[in-house]
């Protein structure tokens, strides 16, 4: 029987080429959205046209309700819970000076809060010898102004990472983090002027923004057979950006 992979925030961007890419390893996919409801059918319906099985789901799991349905509905429909990634997340930049609190707390409420929603499931229902990857970011390691809701965020997320991995001791699960760097994705794209991406791009040894693809092979890397023995790590998949 095939194994089962929730992936949040899989209707765009990197978390729709992560949802593909477990599909084409041969897991049976829950493709989670939480708004658009149409692109997450298209992401299934590009996964059933290559041969895998998906379904879509909504959840926003800054919600502590719609993170139980999920899981739960998933466990229904599939009898089992194998790989979460939980990719869902959201990047508004302001100065700290600026104090701008209602960004500051959207930004915790769904990078951070989310993130304990979806471990707090997970660690409930994923099988034995399964498989948790959180999102992390390569800026945590750049500081860079403006940055400083996400940073906090984030950095919230790699200290989850740790715990979880030492609270899930004894089940065979590991517990992971993914970093990327500057990569070209409409979150990262947006509100960018061209000489800021040119800035970015260079800032890596490559010279060039990372793809989608790139973060979706470590994330199928860690969720197979050969990630086995990563667990309670940050892996940078940056190109030099950051280390």
């Amino acid at each position: 029987m095939a194994k089962i992979a929730i992936v949040t925030g899989a209707s765009r961007g990197i978390g729709r080429v992560i949802a593909k890419r477990l599909a084409k390893d041969g897991f049976s996919v829950v493709v989670n959205y939480a708004g658009s409801e149409s692109k997450a059918q298209e992401v299934v319906s590009e996964i059933v046209a290559e041969g895998g099985t998906a379904v879509a789901l909504q959840a926003d799991i800054s919600k502590p309700e719609d993170v139980q349905n999920l899981f739960a509905a998933t466990k229904k429909q599939y009898g089992q819970i194998d790989v979460v990634v939980n990719n869902a997340g959201i990047m508004e930049l302001s100065p700290i000076a600026k104090g701008d609190l209602e960004l500051f707390d959207k930004t915790i409420q769904t990078n951070l809060r989310g993130t304990f929603l979806v471990f707090s499931q997970a660690a409930q229902y994923i099988a034995e010898g399964g498989r948790i990857i959180a999102f992390s970011s390569s800026v945590l390691l750049k500081s860079f102004p403006t940055y400083g809701a996400y940073i906090a965020a984030k950095a919230g997320v790699e200290g989850l990472i740790h715990v979880l991995a030492n609270e899930l001791a004894g089940r065979n699960i590991t517990v992971n983090g993914v970093a990327p760097g500057p990569t070209g994705t409409e979150l990262f794209l947006n509100g960018k002027s061209e000489e800021d991406i040119a800035r970015l791009r260079n800032l890596s040894p490559l010279q060039r923004l990372g793809e989608p693809q790139d973060i979706s092979n470590v994330v199928s890397f860690l969720a197979g057979p050969d990630g086995g023995w990563v667990n309670s790590q940050i892996l940078k998949v940056n190109g030099g950006f950051a280390y």
